[in-house]
């Protein structure tokens, strides 16, 4: 999904931020492979349909890989590199130890696909097949589909130290959950727009026990949870439950990339802290509002933000290469 420090500190590093995404983004393109492998979108897209067949998971697995990548150092498929010697990598710190396997599988099964084409060989990078492929991702779940704008590189460092701070947690209320994303260049809109992937997310039940047993001396069921919802999630968790076990986040359309989250936060029915305060706090009330009667309205600002996010961090010449295999270095 920072604290604030004194005005000055905060004003010079919000400059540097919303320029960096820009300069990042400024070689790149929506045809930048016309003239390297020009069919590489279909060729993508297959592999992503092909995977999305054999389960379902492939699609919030690769939404919310691109993401975790995005927020930390970058959309530079950082996030994919396997722990290797004596680096811990980012896949391996905690906060991404729930990302789940068809993710990486995913954009693997499509570097390979790319990779068997000879032309496009070793000339298509990670980072782009992830953007890609969390575009056709969405698009099979019946969101909508849009230009990915493409020529990022490959990173060449992956650290799980790296990852300390950068996602936002499932208890943020709206001040940090918009202090995070405008780190990147991100506004409010867009981070309510991106908090709507959870439409077909799933999450472990200890993401928001607190919410169900334990809320506080007064409450021990979080107040903003509707009643039925929380019965619900209390006989799905109970306490001693198997940490393996995964919760749809959408119980009314949860294979379907749609608006419904919105509809949901309005009945109580957000998951997490994060999701429940963008209908819960006045300033992003109306948005949420908005967005829960038009669909198209929404959709638009998910492809504007997504692009934005996107654009983040993105390393060009000396700063990336292309991978040969995603998940290590050259």
């Amino acid at each position: 999904m920072g604290q604030v420090i004194n005005l000055a500190v905060v004003l010079s590093l919000s400059l540097c931020f919303c320029l960096l995404p820009d300069t990042a983004s400024a070689q790149l393109k929506r045809n930048y492979y016309a003239n390297i492998c020009p069919n590489v979108e279909n060729i993508v897209r297959g592999a992503v349909a092909k995977k999305f067949s054999q389960t379902f998971v492939t699609v919030p697995a690769t939404i919310r890989l691109f993401f975790h990548d995005c927020v930390v150092q970058g959309c530079d498929a950082s996030v994919i590199i396997t722990s290797s010697g004596g680096n811990t990598a980012e896949k391996d710190h905690p906060d991404n130890l729930s990302l789940a396997g068809d993710g990486f599988d995913t954009v693997i099964k499509a570097k390979e696909a790319v990779d068997a084409v000879p032309s496009c060989r070793n000339k298509v990078s990670c980072a782009d097949i992830l953007a890609m492929a969390t575009r056709d991702a969405i698009a099979l779940a019946g969101g909508p589909s849009y230009a990915v704008e493409l020529g990022r590189l490959d990173g060449l460092s992956s650290t799980a130290a790296s990852v300390n701070g950068k996602l936002p947690q499932p208890f943020f209320n709206l001040n940090q959950l918009n202090s995070l994303f405008a780190a990147h260049g991100l506004n409010q809109a867009d981070m309510i727009a991106l908090s709507a992937a959870h439409t077909v997310g799933f999450s472990h039940c200890s993401k928001f026990a607190n919410r169900i047993n334990n809320f506080s001396r007064q409450n021990p069921v979080d107040p903003t949870l509707n009643r039925a919802y929380a019965s619900q999630l209390q006989q799905m968790c109970p306490r001693n439950v198997d940490p393996r076990i995964a919760i749809n986040m959408d119980p009314n359309t949860p294979t379907k990339f749609d608006n419904v989250y919105y509809q949901n936060l309005q009945q109580g029915k957000g998951m997490f802290t994060s999701d429940q305060v963008l209908f819960t706090d006045q300033r992003s009330k109306p948005t949420v509002n908005a967005w829960a009667t038009n669909s198209q309205a929404f959709q638009q600002a998910f492809v504007t933000a997504i692009t934005k996010l996107g654009r983040v961090g993105v390393k060009t010449g000396k700063n990336g290469n292309i991978r040969r295999n995603c998940a290590a270095f050259n």
